[in-house]
């Protein structure tokens, strides 16, 4: 959802939102980025990943501290062929970042993203995806309910 010239999230295809996700549980500090390390042995085993970081837990009291993504981890995960990442921040970028080198990761990669995802509770392990935006011409994102089904 980033990028003057880049496919509104009603252009974007469903197959980014809809189908076999991973989530992944990461032990990281406020305000740093996620990398590839701290992913440490999950499988990148699905083409959508998301990641809870445990520092993002409630949106009655907005929470600045949150931990974000390194550019170099997007770019892993697309060389897996990852479409789509989420995570229960409130961006891949940290918040005060000028650059946003997540951001332009993904936009590179034509990754989806996911943000403010509500996944504490949530077991690491494999789902299915449910959260098609809503069909938004022109927008650059949409709320979404989304949803994890179990996959037996």
């Amino acid at each position: 959802h980033y990028g003057p010239d880049a496919a509104g999230v009603g252009e974007m295809p469903l197959e980014h939102y809809i189908g076999p996700c991973r989530v992944i549980n990461v032990d990281v500090q406020p305000r740093t980025r996620v990398t590839i390390a701290d992913l440490g042995d999950a499988p990148i085993d699905a083409p959508r990943i998301l990641i809870n970081t445990g520092t993002f837990t409630s949106l009655e009291e907005f929470n600045e501290d949150f931990a974000a993504l390194d550019h170099e981890l997007i770019e892993h995960l697309a060389s897996q062929g990852v479409i789509t990442i989420g995570l229960d921040s409130p961006s891949v970028d940290i918040i005060d970042s000028k650059d946003l080198p997540a951001h332009g990761s993904c936009l590179a990669n034509n990754i989806a993203i996911l943000e403010t995802l509500k996944l504490d509770g949530v077991s690491a392990g494999r789902y299915e995806l449910l959260a098609q935006p809503l069909k938004l011409i022109g927008f650059d994102g949409s709320p979404v309910r989304a949803a994890l089904r179990s996959i037996c």
